[in-house]
């Protein structure tokens, strides 16, 4: 038994699990810090002191400057933001509606379609990438938004499948036989009784779709490096060169990337602590 703070006991367990989650805190949180600062120096004092803040003698946006002084980064913005989003309404609406069929309805087939898929959350896409490729170059869609968005929703359905499943499996039947018994039909049951019950599901799923589509730069290396239709994450290799990078314009870049990641997450903390809990109980 350990001490006591205002008559509650303090267990050496429980301050060892906040000073991990602490420190797991400043780790996650530490890189994208030192981008923050350090995207508002200059370039002398980013080498000289990395971990300083700015202060009047080295606080500049020039990196901002130059990065919309640059044309072409409002459509790298653009296109990551139109693949980003097109994905995930595809992976939600497509998961959810698979979940619904997985779950509601027994038909053969059900059981080993349902390991097919969690073989997808196991299995890197990225193992796929020649084939991938050599699929999109065939299809002539090579250089097109269309082929990272199609991997996209083919990387992000499983997960989706299986978060969204829990949470449906959740929901009480008497729910779902009260509605057909009134005679409503399933799509109806879906989208007004199922759909709106998930959300705290589709919050997670939207979260953790999300980061990865929009830090992605394998795949837009490979299927969309042409110009015109580079992502954010690529588009910023245009300041880093062989001899000589621009550290203030790609911190500036990364900042601006960051800034939309962090705003989701804002918005959907609390339907994100939600759905991960709720799923993990019965």
């Amino acid at each position: 038994m350990g001490p006591t703070v205002r008559g509650t006991i303090v267990r050496p367990g429980r301050i060892a699990v906040h000073i991990a989650l602490i420190l797991y805190t400043i780790l996650a949180l530490g890189p994208i810090l030192l981008i923050l600062v350090n995207a508002f120096k200059t370039r002398r004092a980013i080498f000289a002191d990395p971990l300083g803040l700015p202060n009047g003698q080295t606080f500049t946006t020039i990196g901002f400057d130059r990065v919309f002084a640059n044309a072409d980064f409002g459509l790298y913005f653009f296109n990551s933001l139109t693949v980003t989003l097109v994905s995930l309404v595809l992976i939600v609406l497509i998961g959810a509606m698979a979940a619904w069929a997985l779950t509601e309805y027994r038909f053969p087939g059900n059981t080993l379609l349902s390991l097919y898929l969690a073989i997808g959350i196991m299995v890197p896409i990225r193992l796929g990438s020649v084939s991938i490729l050599r699929m999109m170059v065939e299809l002539n869609l090579v250089n097109t938004l269309t082929a990272l968005i199609l991997v996209y929703v083919a990387q992000g359905l499983p997960l989706a499948i299986l978060i969204l499943g829990e949470f449906i499996q959740q929901i009480p039947k008497d729910l779902r036989d009260a509605a057909r018994c009134d005679g409503v039909s399933e799509y109806r049951i879906f989208f007004s009784i199922i759909l709106p019950l998930i959300s705290p599901a589709v919050a997670t799923v939207a979260v953790f779709t999300m980061v990865p589509v929009w830090n992605d730069l394998w795949f837009p290396l490979i299927l969309a490096p042409g110009d015109g239709k580079q992502t954010i994450t690529l588009g910023v290799q245009q300041f880093i060169g062989q001899y000589v990078t621009d550290w203030n314009a790609v911190l500036a870049s990364l900042t601006l990337a960051i800034a939309p990641v962090l705003v989701l997450y804002l918005v959907f903390s609390r339907y994100l602590v939600r759905g991960l809990t709720a799923g993990a109980v019965k």
